[in-house]
């Protein structure tokens, strides 16, 4: 079975988020499922400079008149079509923001552009290869299956996958004329959007199926509260609507083997992330009080609850707790964390940015992860938590609701909890868990079994690759 992805970031080429992630480990895991699926993404120079050998098998025009290339490429046990396209994508900023932060004005044309090449390989523009089904990724990639449907490719089975519906891709009206698309494409049935265009609710309304990063969202994105705008459309769709929960590449995430922290160590064996706790405070300039060390590794932004973490921090270390936070967003939310860290010298740290063997050594060594997201369709952090006996404190939503066991006392009794989770999501709720998390860390044997039992977590790819091969294998029997 031969499956293409189309995605705007793959780890390890390219990331700003946990979408990066999930395209770069599904590939792997669905591969021992007998799934070769190859991945389309833009030829930003971050990721032309890592390539070794890329060859050329293909050119096409894009809509907009401009010549693209398509190279194909192995990396770190990937197969990739890479869009050779440096008008659209040679730029100096990050892949979706100038150096200054801002937009590129041009990002409904760079996506368009690599959705329009997606579709292109859909019909055979590959003379060695062809898939079988279209995976597209989020909104940047989600005008793929559009581009299928407008142009006689409807029958190949198409889904696109919601990381995210806070995001949409929504543009003006004046671009439509440029998208190379019938008339008929610009109505409630297709792109249009409260007079918009916008790229997402194409692609839910043309792709097969819509899936979403974990069952719990799925249900969540059918609510007005959730939906965004998008849950009258998301439900005349819910037979064609599934959740399948993100998993972490085990490889990459394993505490055993880890080259970016201190010390290695495992389930039954935590003594050794004393090390890691000792570097952690270390590389953020933190005091050692014998309380519980917290940690955020997280877009600074108040969808993840940023906010209520800048609110609770006096009082965290009121009650002898530590804080380290990594992360970078919101000007306002960063300013309020950095002024807590001022306040609090060698109780409250923050570095401002995006360091990812930081965020390893940071699941090593601090004692909990805090989530207090408003929505979060999965989260990863809160897996790699689990993973490295850093017991997530989460917000009952999306995927942390999935995926983290409550220490309630019968969790407890039962030896299966594996963290923290509240609602409502209001700093006294907050609070409270904080209190409770508080309580247990003071009983080392309650800490230590939450830890373990986190470790013992199946956080892998593997049921979730087996679900994705199921549905591929559904869709083809539509065929």
């Amino acid at each position: 079975m031969n499956v293409l992805s189309v995605a705007s970031e793959v780890f390890p080429l390219i990331k700003t988020g946990g979408l990066a992630d999930v395209t770069g480990a599904l590939p792997l895991a669905l591969d021992a499922n007998g799934v070769r699926m190859r991945t389309l993404l833009p030829g930003y120079p971050a990721v032309m400079q890592q390539l070794t050998k890329p060859r050329k098998i293909a050119t096409l025009p894009s809509v907009f008149g401009d010549e693209m290339r398509i190279l194909a490429a192995q990396h770190a046990g990937l197969d990739l079509f890479v869009l050779d396209a440096p008008v659209y994508f040679d730029r100096s900023g990050g892949p979706y923001v100038d150096a200054t932060g801002k937009d590129y004005p041009d990002n409904w044309k760079r996506f368009a552009v690599l959705s329009q090449a997606g579709a292109e390989i859909a019909r055979g523009l590959l003379p060695d290869w062809t898939p079988d089904i279209v995976h597209a990724h989020d909104w940047q990639a989600a005008m793929t299956p559009v581009y299928m449907r407008y142009s006689g490719l409807g029958h190949i089975p198409s889904i696109v996958t919601v990381h995210n519906l806070a995001f949409q891709g929504q543009f003006g009206p004046e671009i439509f004329p440029e998208l190379g698309l019938p008339p008929e494409a610009f109505s409630v049935e297709g792109l249009e959007y409260y007079g918009d265009v916008s790229f997402m609710k194409g692609g839910l309304r043309t792709a097969w199926e819509v899936t979403t990063v974990s069952p719990t969202y799925a249900q969540e994105i059918r609510t007005p509260e959730f939906g965004m705008g998008l849950d009258g459309l998301i439900n005349a769709r819910a037979g064609e609507l599934m959740g399948i929960v993100n998993g972490v590449d085990t490889a990459v995430w394993d505490p055993t083997t880890d080259p970016h922290i201190a010390a290695n160590y495992g389930p039954g064996a935590l003594r050794a992330r004393s090390k890691n706790r000792q570097a952690l405070l270390d590389r953020f300039g933190l005091a050692d009080g014998g309380g519980p060390v917290f940690c955020v590794v997280s877009r600074l932004a108040w969808q993840k609850g940023i906010d209520l973490i800048a609110e609770v921090a006096d009082w965290i270390v009121a009650e002898g707790g530590t804080l380290a936070v990594l992360g970078t967003g919101d000007q306002g939310l960063e300013g309020a964390l950095l002024a807590a860290a001022s306040r609090h010298r060698g109780r409250v740290g923050i570095i401002i940015g995006y360091d990812e063997p930081l965020s390893h050594l940071m699941q090593a060594g601090a004692d909990a992860i805090l989530i207090p997201s408003r929505f979060e369709p999965c989260g990863l952090t809160q897996l790699y938590g689990l993973r490295y006996g850093c017991v997530p404190i989460v917000a009952r939503t999306g995927g942390l609701a999935d995926t983290v066991i409550d220490a309630n006392e019968a969790a407890l009794s039962a030896r299966v909890a594996t963290g923290f989770q509240f609602a409502p999501v209001t700093t006294d709720a907050f609070r409270h868990v904080l209190r409770r998390a508080f309580t247990a860390f003071r009983d080392p044997k309650v800490w230590a079994r939450l830890q373990n039992q986190g470790m013992k977590s199946d956080v892998s790819w593997k049921k979730s690759a087996e679900r994705y091969v199921s549905l591929y294998s559904s869709l083809l029997a539509r065929v």
